[in-house]
């Protein structure tokens, strides 16, 4: 493996941003949500947010970012130390999922109007933790996964029949590359050897031990 690829093999993100407001004490904690694949993509919501809630006395952000989420981030933007920034990212970094990944390529920024009642240390920990884990409640997420690409050798009359017997054993097939004399067939299946190797029988029981796979790039997917 290349050592500037991933470790991790899948992780899950948002399909869309989205927004969901709380109020606590007559605060208002308006939460932001969105995809974002770089600390250049996350503070530029971050500043536009800014001008959109210029009026606002807060607004307080986290972020995960990379497979292996190596980027975390975060800012209390003028509320006590500890006690807004730390708590959202603990909330996107704790969260457990049904499908046992993690959220990454994610920004929460909670924007936060004053209602005139002071929630002490411990309530604002609660407060943005909460606005930020009922955010992600509402959200729509999306799993990603890393496929490993391997190439299919076929003569033209075989290649439209690897294509849909792959299909129907599951196996996702990108589009075949038409050559002159011959066609590749390209097979996406999960970057692990388990995988690999559950292909390389299947390939050899449809080719009658014929075909020839050979593994090429890896590709990060949304799984829809």
């Amino acid at each position: 493996m290349n050592t500037n690829e991933s470790v991790a093999t899948s992780y899950t993100t948002l399909r869309g941003d989205s927004v969901h407001e709380l109020e606590i004490k007559r605060s208002r904690f308006i939460t932001y949500l969105y995809r974002v694949e770089s600390e250049a993509a996350a503070r530029e919501h971050i500043a536009a947010l800014r001008k959109t809630h210029f009026d606002a006395r807060h607004h307080c952000t986290a972020f995960i970012l990379g497979p292996d989420r190596m980027t975390q981030r975060s800012n209390d933007d003028g509320e006590p130390s500890g006690t807004a920034g730390i708590p959202m990212l603990d909330a996107l970094a704790k969260r457990e999922l049904p499908n046992g990944t993690q959220l990454s390529d994610i920004l929460a920024v909670v924007v936060r109007y004053f209602g005139g009642i002071k929630l002490g240390a411990g309530g604002l920990v609660r407060a943005y933790s909460e606005a930020v884990s009922t955010a992600l409640d509402h959200a729509t997420l999306l799993p990603r996964q890393r496929l490993r690409i391997f190439t299919l050798p076929a003569a033209h009359a075989s290649a439209a029949r690897y294509e849909n017997e792959l299909r129907a054993a599951g196996y996702q097939v990108e589009p075949t590359q038409w050559q002159a004399e011959s066609a590749l067939v390209h097979i996406g299946i999960p970057d692990t050897p388990e995988a690999a190797e559950e292909l390389r029988t299947h390939v050899a029981t449809l080719t009658a031990g014929a075909g020839e796979l050979t593994a090429t790039e890896t590709r990060w997917v949304d799984l829809i």
